[in-house]
C-alpha cells in the first residue's frame, strides 16, 4: 500500500523509465529522468532544510518545476507552488505566511523574488539538481514519514485579502490519485493535456494521475487558449485524450469556427470543474466531440480537490442544470440546515468528512477552527467535517445540485433568490456566451453582466420565458471579455469593484 507520494514515482520510473513523463514546448523529462532529478535535489535541500519545513517553489511552469516539487518531498518538507506571473504582492504574501525562508527557483523565478526583497534563502533548481543522490539519507527520511505528513500547500483567495494555505497530506493526495484514476479508467495509454497552472489546485489530479499510471502529460501553452484552433491542434499533434480543465477553459474554447477547422480526433474523456458549466456551451461540445466522456467535478481545495462527481449520462437542455452527482469513494457527503440534514429536496450547506479533508490552513488556526468543524451528526467521538460554504440539494434522482455559493443566496425585495439561477437560465439564450449576476444590496439590485450579442431589449423579451420577474436583473452590462482570477474562474471580486462600487455602478 503506497503511503508516500514518491512512491508512485519510484515504481513508474522502474516500469516506464525511457517513458516520456512531463513535456512542454521547450523540455520534457522522462520517468527514469524525472526520478533522478528529484532525487538529487531532495538530497540538496537537505543542507538548507529540516523534515517538515514548507519550501515555495518559485518556477516557471516547466516539467523542472515537477522535479524540483518531488525533490521537496523526498526531503521530507510540502512544497507550495509559486508561479512566476503571480502578482508581486501575492508572492510576498503567501511566503510570509510560509515563513520558512527558503525559496527553490529558476532564473526568472529568483528575478522576481530580488525584485520583491526576499531576505531569505533562494536556491537555483539548476545548482540543486547537480548532486549525487543520498539513498541512504532519503529512504531513512521516507521511513520516519506517516502518510498523515503534508505534501503540499497550495493558497487559495482569502476573504481579508490574505491567501489561505492549505495543507494536504500524503494520504489525501493518493485517494485522490486511486480513486480518479480507478472511476475514470486512466492508464499508461493516458496522455493529459495539462490546463491548469500548478498553483491552482486542479493541477494535482493530472500530475499525480501521470504519476501514479506511468502516463504522459503535456503541459498546454497558455496563449493557445486564447487561438482555439491552434489549440485544437497542439491537442492532435500531442495525442491529447484526456482533458482535465477549469470549466472557463472549456467555455473559451466552445468556437465554432474552430471547431470548423480542426476538431480534438483523439479526446476520450472530457472533465471540467471549478465553476458551474453552462449546459449550452457543454451541449456545443457534446455535439462535435460527442464520443468522449464527459465529467462534472466538484471539490474544494480543501478536500483534495474532488469530493462529488457526474459522469453525464443524459440528455440536458440548454435552461437545465448539470448534477455536480454523488461522493467519490471514500467521501462523505453531508447537506446540512444548520446543523440537521436537509429533508427532500430542501437546499443546505455542502460539508464534507473523509480522507479527503486538508490538515488546515497553514499558520492560520482561527480560519481553520472556523470551518474544520466537529461532524453535529456524529456525538460519540471526534470527527472533522469541512463547511464548504457552498448551497447544494438532492434532485429526485437523488443525485447532488450544486445551488450557489452561500454568499450569492440573496433577498431581493422580499423574496430568496439564487443569482446561480438567474445564471443558468439566461445561458441558456442564443447570444449570450458567458454571464455572472451580482447584487448590489445597497441599491437592492441584481446586476446581469454578459459577454455576447444580444442587447438588453432582447433578452428581455425572453426573460418572461425563463423567470418569474422578481427575478428579473435590474442592471444590465454588456462586456467584451470576462477578467478570470489566478484560479481561473471568473473574477467577481474585480466585477464588484467596477459595476458595484466602481464607475459603472
Amino acid at each position: 500500500m503506497v503511503r508516500n507520494v514518491t512512491e508512485y514515482l519510484d515504481e513508474t520510473a522502474a516500469r516506464f523509465g525511457s517513458k516520456t513523463a512531463f513535456a512542454d514546448e521547450n523540455s520534457s523529462l522522462t520517468f527514469a529522468e524525472l526520478r533522478d532529478m528529484s532525487r538529487r535535489i531532495g538530497t540538496s535541500l537537505l543542507k538548507d532544510t529540516v523534515i517538515g519545513t514548507p519550501i515555495a517553489v518559485c518556477m516557471n511552469k516547466t516539467p523542472e518545476a515537477i522535479a524540483a516539487f518531488m525533490g521537496c518531498v523526498y526531503a521530507g518538507c510540502a512544497y507550495a507552488p509559486v508561479d512566476v506571473t503571480m502578482p508581486e504582492k501575492r508572492i510576498s504574501l503567501i511566503l510570509s505566511t510560509l515563513d520558512s525562508g527558503i525559496v527553490i527557483a529558476d532564473e526568472d523565478g529568483k528575478a522576481r523574488l530580488d525584485n520583491i526583497g526576499f531576505e531569505g534563502k533562494v536556491l537555483l533548481v539548476s545548482e540543486l539538481r547537480q548532486a549525487e543522490a543520498d539513498e541512504k539519507a532519503l529512504a531513512a527520511i521516507r521511513e520516519d514519514l506517516t502518510d498523515v505528513d503534508p505534501v503540499y500547500i497550495i493558497f487559495t483567495s482569502g476573504s481579508t485579502g490574505v491567501p489561505k494555505g492549505v495543507v494536504l497530506s500524503h494520504r489525501a493526495v493518493i485517494d485522490l490519485a486511486e480513486w480518479i484514476s480507478e472511476a475514470l479508467h486512466f492508464d499508461e495509454t493516458t496522455v493529459f493535456g495539462n490546463q491548469t497552472p500548478f498553483y491552482f489546485d486542479a493541477s494535482v489530479k493530472d500530475i499525480y494521475s501521470t504519476l501514479r499510471n506511468g502516463a504522459t502529460m503535456h503541459i498546454i501553452p497558455q496563449k493557445l487558449f486564447a487561438f482555439p484552433t491552434q489549440l485544437f491542434h497542439y491537442l492532435n499533434e500531442k495525442k491529447v485524450n484526456t482533458i482535465l480543465w477549469a470549466t472557463s477553459a472549456i467555455c473559451m474554447a466552445a468556437n465554432e469556427k474552430a471547431f470548423e477547422k480542426e476538431t480534438p480526433q483523439y479526446l476520450r474523456m472530457i472533465t471540467f470543474a471549478g465553476e458551474t458549466m453552462p449546459v449550452k456551451q457543454f451541449n456545443f461540445w457534446k455535439s462535435k466531440v460527442p464520443n468522449a466522456t464527459y465529467v462534472n467535478l466538484y471539490g474544494p481545495t480543501e478536500a483534495a480537490v474532488d469530493s462529488i462527481y457526474y459522469v453525464v449520462d443524459r440528455e440536458f437542455a440548454d435552461d437545465e442544470a448539470l448534477p455536480i452527482g454523488r461522493p467519490c469513494r471514500n467521501v462523505g457527503i453531508l447537506i446540512l440546515k444548520g446543523d440537521e440534514p436537509v429533508k427532500g429536496q430542501e437546499t443546505g450547506e455542502i460539508c464534507i468528512r473523509g480522507t479527503a479533508l486538508a490538515n488546515g490552513y497553514y499558520n492560520n488556526p482561527e480560519k481553520t477552527a472556523s470551518v474544520f468543524v466537529q461532524n453535529p451528526l456524529q456525538k460519540a467521538y471526534p470527527e472533522l467535517i469541512y463547511r464548504t460554504g457552498d448551497m447544494g440539494w438532492y434532485n429526485e434522482r437523488g443525485e447532488i445540485m450544486f445551488a450557489a455559493r452561500e454568499d450569492d443566496q440573496v433577498k431581493h425585495r422580499g423574496y430568496r433568490i439564487e443569482l446561480g439561477e438567474i445564471e443558468t437560465a439566461l445561458s441558456s439564450l442564443d447570444g449570450i456566451e458567458r454571464c455572472c449576476c451580482l447584487f448590489n444590496k445597497e441599491k437592492d439590485r441584481i446586476v446581469f453582466i454578459y459577454k455576447g450579442s444580444l442587447d438588453r431589449k432582447q433578452i428581455m423579451l425572453e426573460l418572461g420565458k425563463l423567470l418569474p420577474k422578481y427575478m428579473w436583473p435590474n442592471d444590465y452590462h454588456q462586456i467584451e471579455e470576462f477578467p478570470f482570477n489566478l484560479n481561473g474562474k471568473i473574477d467577481k471580486v474585480r466585477l464588484k469593484e467596477e459595476y458595484i462600487n466602481g464607475t459603472n455602478s
